[in-house]
């Protein structure tokens, strides 16, 4: 009899439970790296992140303001978010203190006064917010938005505009509709090349139905 109530208490023992495997951590994949995509003072240098193309959902970046209406100067800020339902004019440049940048961005500032409330110019640097400040105030600069990418290089990484050696931006022009899609892309081959103002324009007035 004892043998046979040994065998029915081995019958009616359940294994035991597994042990749950260990979760690896998910590590971020590091922002794409391409040397030699553009030269900067006669050399090579290497762009972090992958070009923006049309079609293609604007990726969401954090900034810190310099020129905001109803901003503080180092505010933190989402640009995309904060202009929701305008077509957006983003323009990354290198510095407001360089010559072509500073042409650039009068000649926004000039042809955003006829854009209407609908259109949204936002020029992108790596130049600290109160270098901004100080820039669009000496230049009378008021009807662009300018906000910098110096802490966290957010745009720059995303947009594939930013210069490792240097840490600056490539020059850019983006234009992104009112759903938050990219409708223009345009890199610069070179820092001192400008944009095509016209097309650009043109394009962000089609959208805004002008």
């Amino acid at each position: 009899m004892a043998a046979k109530a040994k065998k029915a208490v081995k019958k009616s023992a359940k294994p035991a439970p597994r042990k749950a495997a260990a979760r690896r951590p998910v590590v971020p994949a590091a922002p794409q790296e391409r040397p030699g995509l553009i030269e900067v003072g006669g050399k090579p240098a290497t762009v972090i992140g992958p070009d923006i193309r049309v079609g293609q959902k604007a990726p969401h970046f954090a900034a810190q303001v310099g020129v905001w209406a109803g901003q503080d100067l180092w505010a933190n800020i989402e640009p995309l978010e904060a202009t929701a339902g305008k077509v957006r004019i983003l323009t990354p440049l290198p510095s407001l203190d360089t010559s072509t940048c500073d042409a650039e961005t009068r000649r926004f500032n000039q042809a955003a006064a006829g854009l209407g409330e609908n259109i949204q110019v936002i020029v992108i640097s790596t130049d600290l917010p109160v270098a901004q400040k100080r820039w669009c105030g000496n230049a009378g600069v008021d009807r662009v938005y300018t906000v910098s990418d110096h802490l966290d290089a957010s745009f720059g990484a995303q947009y594939g505009t930013l210069i490792k050696e240097r840490r600056w931006h490539r020059r850019a022009v983006f234009v992104v509709d009112e759903q938050g899609v990219v409708q223009y892309a345009a890199y610069m081959p070179k820092l001192g090349d400008q944009p095509n103002y016209e097309e650009v324009l043109a394009t962000a007035k089609r959208l805004a139905g002008r």
